[in-house]
């Protein structure tokens, strides 16, 4: 468990329960301290290979992020992990979260104007899933998304993933993917479904714009970058940015990449058009 991080001076942060599909599930709250509310709100999902991870995980990444955009709320939620229920249960956790959300705008300290889903690697995939699962289910509706080197491929199929080289620093990210796959997918047959991965969904039309942040030495690299692809050609507004390359021997170093300043730039833009978008409305 990585050592949480004190958040970036001016934010505060509070520790609160969301509620899932099938329970409470731990949560934290990051906004600029003001009493007013915000009108803006981030639903957040670490990472961790859908096996592990907390709060604590991007807990430094969302403190600078919402001193980056003050104008957010960010809300940070566990989810249920493999190694208690496989899938679906994250991603019923994932999308009950945004609908509590909604319903209890107040405990957030958010006047439920906008509402954007995000994650990080194993949770930029819930983000992704989460879009879907709002749009065919007719709730919460989604300002955008922004999924951060995503997992999206069970199939670990794209050139980035499978040119990994036995030996290189990169080999123990390729593992860790295919690992918590195993343990997220048990039933191989669920592997082609949609809410598993977004990838392989024929169904992308109608989805909130989109931010995917892709990494040049990842392994995760080409899905993510695929994924942006297939979102632009089904008339989803999408942003696609590759970050200068990372140390990421460590899988759980991609948090790290996540905070750094391109990547918050990166979110920020994408937000301010957002917002520009709304306010134009």
């Amino acid at each position: 468990m990585n050592k949480p991080v004190e958040p970036a001076l001016g934010v505060a942060r509070r520790d609160i329960q969301a509620q899932g599909a099938e329970g409470p599930l731990e949560a934290r709250v990051y906004s600029n301290g003001a009493r007013k509310k915000a009108d803006r709100l981030m639903v957040f999902f670490h990472g961790g290979g859908f096996v592990e991870g907390d709060l604590d995980e991007s807990d430094q990444f969302l403190s600078h992020l919402v001193e980056c955009v003050p104008n957010y709320v960010v809300l940070a939620s566990r989810y249920t992990l493999a190694g208690e229920k496989p899938f679906p249960a994250a991603v019923e956790d994932a999308h009950a979260v945004l609908v509590w959300a909604k319903k209890n705008k107040a405990s957030i300290g958010w006047s439920g104007k906008s509402m954007v889903v995000a994650g990080i690697e194993a949770g930029a995939n819930l983000a992704a899933v989460c879009a879907l699962m709002s749009r065919d289910r007719g709730a919460p509706k989604l300002a955008g998304q922004v999924l951060v080197m995503p997992m999206l491929d069970p199939g670990l199929t794209t050139c980035s993933m499978r040119e990994v080289a036995p030996g290189a620093e990169t080999i123990e990210v390729a593992n860790s993917c295919a690992a918590s796959y195993r343990g997220y997918l048990p039933n191989a047959a669920d592997r082609s479904h949609p809410y598993a991965s977004p990838l392989q969904s024929s169904r992308l039309r109608n989805l909130p714009p989109a931010l995917i942040l892709s990494a040049e030495d990842d392994p995760l690299r080409d899905e993510a970058e695929q994924y942006g692809a297939k979102l632009t050609s089904s008339g989803v507004s999408t942003t696609m940015k590759r970050l200068v390359p990372e140390s990421i021997q460590d899988a759980a170093a991609r948090n790290e990449c996540a905070c750094e300043a391109a990547a918050l730039t990166e979110i920020s833009r994408f937000l301010a058009t957002l917002d520009g978008s709304l306010t134009a409305s």
